[in-house]
């Protein structure tokens, strides 16, 4: 903030403003506390951006197992991010492969949480790959991250595959938690993706934010201005990337799922999803006793993920995919 003061003059002892004479020593008080004020404004806003980012920090974890522990055909990738970043990725190859599926991970998680997931999908004949987000598991590290970031990562990924010659055919996105919030906004701002399954995602950011704030124990005089400063550097409004709206744009199927013992995302926000798009719903999938990442329970109903997108459709033989 800089606080402008012009026509300033000195003369016996007085400071004169505009030609309006001021003690000098009530004009100095004056100027020593709009310094304070100021000082103490710019602290404050430090103080809280630094709160945010500690806050919300997304820890990394680099994978400890690759494929070909679990005897899968697989390849390293390197793939350019946004701003000349790269991210790390993981391409399952399938013979013969009818169409190709990105996979994105939460908040916090790699390429690693994904793959028991993404087993399935290759048996069944589509290419697979996993990318760990920026700052997340092995990709380079760039500023914060937010859903339009993972969204943009998503992107490239997808880019990177339609200038692979080999990988013709449709293409499919899979995202959990935040990535799976990512896939509907990436899908939705794209428009040439042929299905999306969208694992436990929340309804709201800012919803969500404000759970997470409360299980945190911040202040609640706080959380509008946490809410209004993490809109300004994400650089998009909430109401632009909630997948309650995004969900609704989406021309391509969708596949909402959902635990119902998940107790970081509730179930609520599923309900919220499928009201808000009662014009055009997409389709839903709650399983019971799964919380919000229960792989096993989760790969349960690796048919009914499959038999989605054979119902959008892509060309998909019969899986034989583990179920851990």
């Amino acid at each position: 903030m800089v606080v402008v003061l012009a026509v300033v003059a000195v003369q016996a002892g007085k400071v004169y403003l505009k030609g309006i004479p001021i003690n000098t020593i009530s004009g100095i008080n004056a100027l020593s506390g709009l310094g304070i004020i100021v000082l103490v404004a710019l602290a404050s806003a430090g103080a809280l951006a630094l709160l945010v980012h500690r806050s919300f920090g997304a820890p990394r974890v680099t994978e400890s197992v690759d494929p070909g522990q679990r005897g899968l055909k697989f390849r390293q990738a390197w793939i350019p991010g946004p701003g000349g970043k790269r991210l790390f990725a993981w391409l399952l190859p399938a013979e013969q492969a009818t169409g190709t599926m990105v996979m994105i991970h939460g908040w916090g998680g790699n390429a690693e949480f994904m793959l028991p997931l993404a087993e399935p999908f290759q048996a069944a004949g589509m290419n697979v790959l996993l990318i760990d987000a920026r700052n997340h598991g092995r990709s380079d590290g760039g500023g914060h991250s937010s859903l339009p970031r993972f969204a943009a990562d998503v992107g490239c990924a997808v880019d990177w595959v339609r200038e692979q010659t080999e990988f013709a055919g449709p293409v499919a996105l899979f995202g959990h938690s935040l990535g799976a919030g990512a896939v509907l906004l990436a899908a939705a701002d794209r428009g040439d993706i042929d299905a999306v399954i969208s694992l436990a995602s929340f309804a709201h950011p800012a919803a969500m934010m404000r759970r997470f704030m409360s299980r945190r124990r911040l202040p609640t005089i706080l959380v509008p201005a946490i809410l209004r400063y993490v809109e300004w550097l994400i650089g998009r409004r909430f109401a632009d990337i909630a997948p309650i709206n995004t969900v609704c744009r989406l021309t391509c199927p969708v596949l909402l799922v959902h635990g119902s013992d998940d107790r970081t995302v509730p179930e609520a926000d599923l309900a919220a999803m499928r009201e808000k798009c009662a014009g055009h719903p997409p389709e839903f999938l709650l399983i019971p006793g799964a919380g919000h990442t229960s792989v096993s329970r989760f790969l349960t109903h690796q048919e009914d993920f499959l038999a989605f997108l054979r119902g959008a459709g892509l060309d998909l033989r019969a899986a034989t995919g583990r179920t851990t």
